[in-house]
């Protein structure tokens, strides 16, 4: 399922003192089966787009297409398309309510008008999938670690089996050890088929798993690529208040020192540029 961006506009408190201009002619498509990564300083407006992917908020001007469909339009079924592009706020293990976590992953299904067998299927479908322990299913969500919490509340979410997730710093605040653990859960995610949507600060995580990365700044979208073509304009990134990822700032600093090196994403491609420009040493 694609979800195509047409020229959209957001403009807070419109026509007052207060007015605030937080997109600005965005376009582009996420197509089915990316794994996309929005990135931007504080403020860019990454939240609002995420917002508008499934129809809690109207554009100002522009338009948000699923599947070629307006979600906007008056005969719009809103309620049918946020049970396929759902939505995973930052810290949303603060939406946890419920006495258990089965009843809590199981809320919005019910909502769904799920009962019985297909209801049971469709919460512990959800619960494997994001690799918690089975003993925890019938305790209290407030037992549970950060992380253990956050996966519940995403367990939420994809127990309506949405074909788009969108995640809003999903790995805020969490230890090294959540943050880890959640990211793998993404990953899965996304390999069993999902698109999915993945706002975040953490390079090192977007060159790791993105197959694209959209840059926002000042409301604009400012770049567009892979995270190779990304993360190779790293002055530009850093003009922007970003970072680039650990390993990138790494190969730069051996290419400092006189070390013929790529820029590389992962710990294993330093790895062996790093063997392959000793042996090109070994052999001059």
């Amino acid at each position: 399922m694609a979800i195509t961006i047409e020229h959209l506009y957001h403009v807070y408190q419109q026509g007052s003192p207060f007015q605030s201009d937080a997109l600005e002619d965005i376009d582009f498509t996420i197509e089915n089966g990316d794994l996309l990564a929005l990135i931007g300083h504080t403020g860019s407006g990454k939240s609002t787009l995420a917002q508008h992917l499934n129809g809690l908020l109207k554009p100002t001007s522009g338009r948000v297409l699923v599947d070629g469909q307006n979600i906007n339009a008056k005969e719009a079924d809103r309620k049918a398309l946020r049970q396929r592009v759902g939505l995973l706020f930052q810290y949303a293990e603060y939406q946890l309510f419920e006495e258990t976590v089965y009843k809590d992953i199981a809320f919005g299904p019910k909502n769904q008008g799920l009962t019985g067998k297909e209801l049971d299927h469709r919460v512990r479908r959800a619960f494997a999938r994001v690799h918690l322990p089975q003993e925890v299913l019938e305790k209290s969500p407030f037992e549970l670690s950060g992380g253990q919490m956050r996966r519940v509340a995403l367990a939420g979410v994809v127990a309506m089996e949405p074909e788009v997730l969108v995640l809003d710093e999903p790995i805020a605040g969490l230890d090294p050890k959540g943050r880890d653990e959640l990211m793998e859960v993404i990953s899965d995610l996304h390999r069993g088929g999902v698109t999915i949507v993945l706002i975040s600060h953490n390079m090192d995580d977007v060159a790791r798993i993105a197959t694209r990365v959209a840059v926002l700044d000042k409301g604009r979208l400012a770049m567009l690529g892979t995270p190779r073509e990304i993360f190779s304009r790293g002055d530009e990134l850093e003009a922007m208040g970003l970072d680039v990822p650990q390993t990138v700032q790494l190969c730069r600093k051996l290419r400092a020192g006189g070390v013929d090196m790529p820029d590389c994403l992962t710990n294993e491609e330093v790895c062996a540029a790093i063997l392959a420009a000793r042996g090109r040493t070994a052999h001059a």
